[in-house]
């Protein structure tokens, strides 16, 4: 979809009536089981050239085309290529600015974040997911003849699937912003952050197969995911060899941080892992975080010595304040000999820090990074 398709500048703006100025015959992929394919999936078929389409839906070709680009999609030229669908939800975009619900440029981040989020999906059920369902079950068969028929079964239930996720996730996430104290920190918010980080990957990626890397790749994302899941984190990205992930406090970002060692530290399969992590004010955009609380939590993780967790002094005195690690092993001593005089139970901490040597971290300046342990 392309903004010169409005019929701006020289000339006049195409036809839509006229096949001959569409072009799209002529761009259409030869194969028709891959038409046959993309018109189960859409559930219509290919009426419509961008220029007819945006017209339908009562928006101008400018718009539409940042919408598209928005969604991750290729200009296609006056290709007769758009649905109904694509039609209705130009028009559903549109109406949501019209009503003052979103802005122009609100709308155009809610196509971006949906078009990004939904592709890496739809790539990744299609390269792992599909491929091996679609084996070929008799001699003979392609996998092409097979697709169609699987595709049609799986169709429903995947959307339905995909639905509910969704919903879950966005009450799981409405229900952390009414939680924040203020309209300044549903946006800034204090997070405890954490990078995860596989120790000697790239000379893995020179020792290693690319299909047993890739299953490498994918074991450590799985578990990492279920793990930060399982203990109330948010996974924000994957990185190949590294995670990215977040908590609301710092006591629940400690334990992930040192399951992941301990789980790491327990498969033979898997190399070394580090984990860097600090606390503060986080900006999120987009489902990502980002500012100089993300950059140090990176900064620590690329300084962190194999299979151990470094945390930087905000990090620290949050466990320290909310009694989950004591501030020396002295204190922890000094108040348990206290609690025993009185007769009451001793502090239980989770967790036990260890200052290292202060030390220049670059673009932040010199920091004093703690090694976070569990406290037996």
């Amino acid at each position: 979809m392309t903004v010169d398709d409005s019929g701006s500048g020289t000339g006049s703006p195409p036809d839509p009536e006229k096949p001959e100025l569409q072009g799209g015959d002529e761009q259409d992929p030869a194969d028709p089981l891959a038409l046959r394919l993309e018109q189960l999936i859409l559930g219509a078929e290919r009426r419509y050239t961008p220029f007819q389409a945006a017209r339908s839906a009562g928006v101008s070709m400018e718009l539409a085309s940042r919408f598209w680009r928005a969604m991750g999609f290729a200009d296609i030229g006056q290709a007769k290529a758009l649905t109904e669908a694509d039609v209705l939800a130009l028009r559903r975009l549109a109406g949501l600015v019209e009503a003052g619900l979103l802005s122009e440029a609100m709308a155009v981040q809610v196509a971006r974040s949906t078009g990004q989020t939904t592709a890496r999906l739809a790539d990744w059920q299609i390269d792992s997911f599909l491929e091996g369902l679609t084996e070929p079950p008799e001699p003979g068969m392609t996998r092409t003849e097979v697709t169609y028929p699987l595709m049609e079964l799986l169709l429903p239930e995947l959307e339905e699937f995909l639905v509910y996720v969704w919903r879950r996730q966005l009450a799981a996430a409405t229900g952390r912003v009414v939680q924040a104290g203020d309209d300044e920190e549903m946006v800034d918010r204090r997070l405890a952050v954490g990078f995860a980080d596989l120790v000697g990957f790239t000379r893995l990626t020179r020792r290693m197969e690319e299909e047993e890397l890739g299953e490498l790749v994918e074991a450590f994302e799985t578990t990492s995911a279920d793990l930060v899941a399982a203990h109330g984190g948010r996974l924000i990205k994957t990185l190949g060899d590294e995670v990215l992930y977040a908590a609301d406090d710092a006591g629940t970002a400690g334990e992930i941080a040192l399951r992941l060692i301990e789980t790491m530290a327990n498969d033979e399969t898997m190399p070394e892992l580090r984990v860097g992590m600090s606390f503060g004010t986080v900006t999120t955009r987009m489902g990502d975080v980002f500012g100089t609380t993300v950059n140090l939590a990176s900064r620590l993780t690329s300084i962190a010595p194999r299979d151990a967790v470094l945390v930087d002094g905000a990090f620290a005195a949050e466990l320290i304040r909310s009694g989950e690690a004591p501030e020396s092993e002295a204190e922890a001593t000094a108040a348990a000999e206290k609690a025993e005089e009185a007769g009451e139970e001793p502090p239980s901490y989770r967790f036990a820090l260890q200052p290292m040597w202060q030390r220049p971290v670059r673009g932040l300046g010199v920091v004093e990074p703690w090694t976070l342990t569990r406290r037996t």
